[in-house]
């Protein structure tokens, strides 16, 4: 529309201008070399016009003779560049379809028809990856972590090739160089922390968290508990030796998250130490209303050393009325009643546990009751214990499918942080067959050494290597080792009882 208008206007102007020439007549006259011509304006403007055009004529014919060459390489560089380009949009096809023949014959094209450019020098890489060939691939990322743009896509090859060889120094050494290179790339923070939590440096991944916080990698929450995780794993290894920061790490990560069981067990029994009752209790009072835990339960009774049995009940029951007498709740009370020799107490308040398929936990804590108030042999006692054997179970640390005797801050298969869940492991896990011969009684359903009967779990298997995190380890390529543990699957941590401390330990267990 415009253009036509436009094409109009100029139209409507020339024939202006021919009618004002025409109306206005005149004469041009040349002189030159003692010749004199003569002639009207209109046909001098029409010659003019014409030696305009023959001469914009010769110049086109001879730029376009003198840069013929010029532009002959031009369209040849830009033919081999449409080709190059081809060549790679088809290799990432082929890379994307696993097709490791075609991916690397069009890697190959893209290389010689655009050279090492970024894209060519990653399809190349990607190409040898998928052919199995490792040292093309390696070759291929170093060339780009020479080069500036590429120095980060190059290290992250060059981190996964590391991993792929269980080369872990090499990878740790990549990503930490991506960190500094580019702290906002989210792999090598991962890597990074992965590594830290590892070598057991709570410190250094705490500062790597609280990093990824600030340049919102991360949600403030996630980091929050993540720094609490990290906070109650110094704590844990600064227990034995160095109380005091083992203490303040607990608190602070009480502060970040109350709900957190190891941080509130630790704390708790720190401040006991302390004969700081009433904070502690108050702590172990705060996660026992979001998760009732029986190493909760354990410090929370024995805050105090020198309490009788009935004094424990009472606190028992306290622990009940703040858990709307959740099941933890009614074993807890269980227990405390059956050391106050009050059995009708303990079995009032297992009463209804026993309505649905009562778990490991509460078959053997009936068989104790029977067994403390009618001996060891009744038949009620061996009764619950035979139950004991094909109950299911109840709750405990599960990772990765892998159920762990004590809480660890990492998985013990993938090194994620924050893995440990305390749930009821699936049903498949419920415990043996009825010809079974039943599994001994421990003495003491919150003791540390105390783990239900149920059959042996299959052990760990897992392509690649966990990180040395405490209360596991591994031998090879993923195949664990026996690891002494001193707290089991349903029980807080503590002193053995001397039956536990003769029982072979065992490993961690996978979920099937």
């Amino acid at each position: 529309m415009w253009r036509a208008l436009v094409f109009l206007a100029l139209l409507a102007i020339a024939a202006y201008g021919a009618v004002w020439i025409a109306d206005h007549p005149g004469t041009v006259t040349v002189v030159w070399n003692g010749y004199e011509i003569g002639m009207s304006l209109a046909i001098a403007l029409t010659g003019v016009l014409v030696a305009a055009i023959i001469i914009g004529i010769i110049w086109a014919i001879m730029s376009g003779v003198i840069g013929l060459p010029a532009s002959i390489s031009r369209s040849t560089r830009e033919r081999r560049r449409n080709k190059g380009l081809a060549s790679l949009s088809r290799g990432m096809i082929a890379v994307g379809s696993g097709d490791p023949l075609a991916a690397r014959r069009h890697a190959g094209d893209a290389e010689r028809l655009l050279g090492s450019q970024p894209l060519t020098l990653l399809l190349k890489a990607q190409a040898a990856q998928i052919s199995g060939d490792r040292e093309a691939a390696e070759q291929a990322f170093k060339r780009m972590a020479d080069d500036p743009e590429t120095r980060v896509l190059g290290l992250r090859g060059l981190f996964v090739e590391a991993r792929r060889r269980e080369d872990e120094g090499a990878a740790r050494a990549y990503a930490t160089e991506a960190a500094r290179l580019a702290p906002s790339v989210t792999w090598a923070n991962e890597a990074v922390l992965e590594a830290q939590c590892a070598d057991g440096e709570w410190s250094a991944a705490t500062e790597t968290v609280e990093r990824r916080a600030s340049l919102g990698l991360m949600d403030k929450s996630a980091a929050r508990r993540q720094r609490a995780v990290l906070l109650t794993a110094a704590a844990q290894s600064h227990e034995a030796g160095e109380p005091d920061t083992a203490t303040e790490q607990a608190l602070k990560a009480v502060k970040l998250a109350p709900e957190l069981v190891p941080a509130a067990v630790i704390a708790g029994r720190l401040l006991a130490r302390r004969n700081d009752l009433r904070k502690a209790a108050k702590i172990i009072e705060a996660a026992w209303k979001t998760t009732p835990h029986p190493e909760l339960a354990k410090v929370y009774l024995n805050l105090r050393t020198g309490d009788s049995a009935r004094d424990r009940l009472a606190r028992a029951e306290t622990l009940a009325k703040l858990s709307s007498w959740d099941p933890e709740s009614r074993l807890v009370i269980a227990q405390a009643a059956r050391e106050a020799q009050e059995f009708s107490r303990a079995r009032e308040a297992l009463a209804p546990l026993l309505n649905d398929r009562p778990t490991v936990r509460v078959c053997q804590m009936m068989a104790r009751i029977e067994a403390a108030e009618h001996g060891t042999e009744s038949g009620r006692s061996r009764e619950w214990l035979a139950r004991a054997a094909r109950a299911p179970r109840d709750p405990a640390w599960i990772a990765d499918g892998v159920i762990s005797e004590r809480w660890a801050p990492v998985s013990p298969v993938t090194g994620r942080l924050d893995a440990f869940v305390w749930k009821t492991p699936p049903e498949i896990l419920a415990g043996p067959e009825e010809d079974e011969a039943p599994a001994p009684m421990p003495s003491d359903p919150v003791a540390p050494a105390e783990r239900p009967a149920a059959a042996p779990l299959p052990p760990i298997t897992s392509d690649s290597p966990a990180p040395s995190t405490p209360g596991f380890l591994q031998t090879g390529a993923g195949t664990p080792s026996t690891v002494p543990s001193p707290a089991p699957v349903n029980a807080p941590a503590g002193p053995a009882t001397p039956a536990a401390q003769a029982a072979p330990a065992e490993r961690p267990r996978r979920i099937a």
